[in-house]
Protein backbone atom coordinates (compact mmCIF):
# COMPACT_ATOMS: atom_id res chain seq x y z
CA UNK A 1 0.00 0.00 0.00
CA UNK A 2 1.30 3.43 -0.97
CA UNK A 3 1.35 6.00 1.83
CA UNK A 4 0.25 9.51 0.82
CA UNK A 5 1.07 12.75 2.55
CA UNK A 6 -0.39 16.23 2.11
CA UNK A 7 2.13 17.13 -0.60
CA UNK A 8 1.01 14.09 -2.62
CA UNK A 9 -2.60 15.15 -2.04
CA UNK A 10 -1.86 18.67 -3.27
CA UNK A 11 -0.05 17.29 -6.33
CA UNK A 12 -2.96 14.95 -7.09
CA UNK A 13 -5.33 17.89 -6.69
CA UNK A 14 -3.43 19.92 -9.27
CA UNK A 15 -3.27 16.96 -11.66
CA UNK A 16 -6.99 16.30 -11.15
CA UNK A 17 -7.77 19.91 -11.99
CA UNK A 18 -5.39 19.97 -14.96
CA UNK A 19 -3.95 16.57 -16.01
CA UNK A 20 -1.92 18.29 -18.75
CA UNK A 21 -0.07 20.57 -16.32
CA UNK A 22 3.66 20.61 -16.85
CA UNK A 23 6.31 19.96 -14.23
CA UNK A 24 7.35 23.63 -14.14
CA UNK A 25 3.75 24.78 -13.62
CA UNK A 26 3.18 22.22 -10.87
CA UNK A 27 6.43 23.21 -9.21
CA UNK A 28 5.44 26.89 -9.20
CA UNK A 29 1.89 26.27 -7.97
CA UNK A 30 3.00 23.99 -5.15
CA UNK A 31 6.13 25.96 -4.25
CA UNK A 32 8.43 22.94 -4.50
CA UNK A 33 11.40 21.99 -6.65
CA UNK A 34 10.83 20.51 -10.11
CA UNK A 35 12.83 17.42 -9.11
CA UNK A 36 10.47 16.88 -6.17
CA UNK A 37 7.43 17.12 -8.47
CA UNK A 38 9.00 14.65 -10.93
CA UNK A 39 9.99 12.27 -8.14
CA UNK A 40 6.54 12.37 -6.53
CA UNK A 41 4.74 11.78 -9.84
CA UNK A 42 7.08 8.91 -10.67
CA UNK A 43 6.47 7.30 -7.25
CA UNK A 44 2.68 7.71 -7.62
CA UNK A 45 2.79 6.08 -11.05
CA UNK A 46 5.23 3.28 -10.13
CA UNK A 47 3.17 2.40 -7.03
CA UNK A 48 0.05 2.10 -9.16
CA UNK A 49 -1.71 4.84 -7.17
CA UNK A 50 -1.95 6.86 -10.40
CA UNK A 51 -2.77 4.69 -13.40
CA UNK A 52 -3.26 7.25 -16.14
CA UNK A 53 -4.33 10.66 -17.28
CA UNK A 54 -7.61 10.70 -19.16
CA UNK A 55 -9.78 13.36 -20.70
CA UNK A 56 -13.19 13.90 -19.16
CA UNK A 57 -15.65 13.16 -21.96
CA UNK A 58 -19.08 14.82 -21.91
CA UNK A 59 -21.21 12.04 -23.43
CA UNK A 60 -24.37 14.15 -23.94
CA UNK A 61 -22.34 16.60 -26.03
CA UNK A 62 -21.33 13.63 -28.18
CA UNK A 63 -24.96 12.66 -28.70
CA UNK A 64 -25.11 9.99 -25.97
CA UNK A 65 -27.36 11.61 -23.33
CA UNK A 66 -28.76 8.53 -21.59
CA UNK A 67 -27.00 6.66 -18.80
CA UNK A 68 -28.35 3.70 -16.89
CA UNK A 69 -27.22 1.47 -14.07
CA UNK A 70 -28.13 -2.16 -14.52
CA UNK A 71 -28.03 -4.58 -11.63
CA UNK A 72 -27.57 -8.10 -13.00
CA UNK A 73 -28.22 -11.33 -11.19
CA UNK A 74 -26.15 -14.16 -12.67
CA UNK A 75 -25.85 -17.88 -12.71
CA UNK A 76 -22.77 -17.94 -10.45
CA UNK A 77 -20.66 -20.26 -12.57
CA UNK A 78 -21.13 -17.93 -15.55
CA UNK A 79 -19.72 -14.71 -14.08
CA UNK A 80 -16.48 -14.80 -16.07
CA UNK A 81 -18.35 -15.50 -19.29
CA UNK A 82 -20.85 -12.68 -18.66
CA UNK A 83 -18.09 -10.18 -17.86
CA UNK A 84 -16.19 -11.16 -21.02
CA UNK A 85 -19.34 -10.64 -23.09
CA UNK A 86 -20.04 -7.27 -21.46
CA UNK A 87 -16.53 -6.17 -22.41
CA UNK A 88 -17.62 -6.44 -26.03
CA UNK A 89 -20.48 -3.96 -25.61
CA UNK A 90 -19.32 -0.45 -26.59
CA UNK A 91 -22.19 0.97 -24.52
CA UNK A 92 -20.80 -0.49 -21.28
CA UNK A 93 -18.83 2.18 -19.44
CA UNK A 94 -17.91 0.14 -16.36
CA UNK A 95 -18.82 -3.03 -14.50
CA UNK A 96 -18.54 -3.66 -10.78
CA UNK A 97 -18.84 -7.06 -9.08
CA UNK A 98 -21.05 -6.50 -6.05
CA UNK A 99 -22.46 -8.20 -2.98
CA UNK A 100 -26.13 -8.68 -2.31
CA UNK A 101 -28.89 -9.84 -4.61
CA UNK A 102 -27.26 -8.49 -7.77
CA UNK A 103 -23.87 -9.81 -8.80
CA UNK A 104 -22.87 -7.04 -11.19
CA UNK A 105 -23.56 -3.33 -11.39
CA UNK A 106 -23.21 -2.21 -14.99
CA UNK A 107 -23.03 1.44 -16.03
CA UNK A 108 -24.18 1.92 -19.61
CA UNK A 109 -24.70 4.80 -22.00
CA UNK A 110 -27.10 5.02 -24.91
CA UNK A 111 -28.24 7.52 -27.49
CA UNK A 112 -31.95 6.96 -26.75
CA UNK A 113 -34.34 4.82 -24.77
CA UNK A 114 -34.85 2.69 -27.86
CA UNK A 115 -31.11 2.09 -28.12
CA UNK A 116 -30.97 1.22 -24.41
CA UNK A 117 -33.74 -1.33 -24.93
CA UNK A 118 -31.75 -2.96 -27.75
CA UNK A 119 -28.65 -3.14 -25.54
CA UNK A 120 -30.71 -4.64 -22.71
CA UNK A 121 -32.06 -7.28 -25.08
CA UNK A 122 -28.47 -8.17 -26.03
CA UNK A 123 -27.56 -8.26 -22.33
CA UNK A 124 -30.47 -10.60 -21.54
CA UNK A 125 -29.35 -12.91 -24.36
CA UNK A 126 -25.99 -13.56 -22.65
CA UNK A 127 -25.88 -17.06 -21.22
CA UNK A 128 -25.71 -16.77 -17.45
CA UNK A 129 -27.74 -13.55 -17.04
CA UNK A 130 -30.71 -14.53 -14.89
CA UNK A 131 -32.36 -11.17 -14.14
CA UNK A 132 -31.67 -7.45 -14.44
CA UNK A 133 -32.95 -4.27 -12.84
CA UNK A 134 -32.44 -1.01 -14.72
CA UNK A 135 -32.23 2.44 -13.15
CA UNK A 136 -31.99 5.49 -15.40
CA UNK A 137 -29.74 8.35 -14.33
CA UNK A 138 -31.60 11.67 -14.55
CA UNK A 139 -28.66 13.92 -13.68
CA UNK A 140 -25.22 13.60 -12.13
CA UNK A 141 -25.14 16.21 -9.35
CA UNK A 142 -21.75 14.91 -8.11
CA UNK A 143 -19.39 13.65 -10.81
CA UNK A 144 -16.88 10.87 -10.09
CA UNK A 145 -14.20 12.37 -7.88
CA UNK A 146 -11.36 11.27 -5.66
CA UNK A 147 -9.76 14.50 -4.42
CA UNK A 148 -12.00 15.05 -1.35
CA UNK A 149 -11.21 11.50 -0.18
CA UNK A 150 -7.47 11.93 -0.84
CA UNK A 151 -7.49 15.15 1.20
CA UNK A 152 -9.48 13.44 3.97
CA UNK A 153 -7.10 10.48 4.31
CA UNK A 154 -4.03 12.75 4.32
CA UNK A 155 -5.43 15.37 6.72
CA UNK A 156 -3.19 14.18 9.57
CA UNK A 157 -0.15 13.33 7.42
CA UNK A 158 2.89 15.51 7.14
CA UNK A 159 3.45 17.82 4.20
CA UNK A 160 6.42 15.87 2.87
CA UNK A 161 8.94 18.68 2.91
CA UNK A 162 11.82 16.73 4.36
CA UNK A 163 15.47 17.44 3.69
CA UNK A 164 15.39 14.85 0.89
CA UNK A 165 12.63 16.77 -0.92
CA UNK A 166 15.07 19.33 -2.22
CA UNK A 167 14.88 23.08 -2.09
CA UNK A 168 12.17 25.27 -3.54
Amino acid sequence: MFSLDRLDAALLGELTHNPRAGIVDLSAKLGIARNTVQSRIRKLEESGAVTGYRPVVDLPKLGVPLQAFIGAELVQAQMGHVIAQLGRFPEVLEVHATTGREDLLIRMAAQSQEDLLLVLERLHAIEGVAHTTTTLALTTPIEYRTQPLVEHITRDAGHGRSSSAGSS
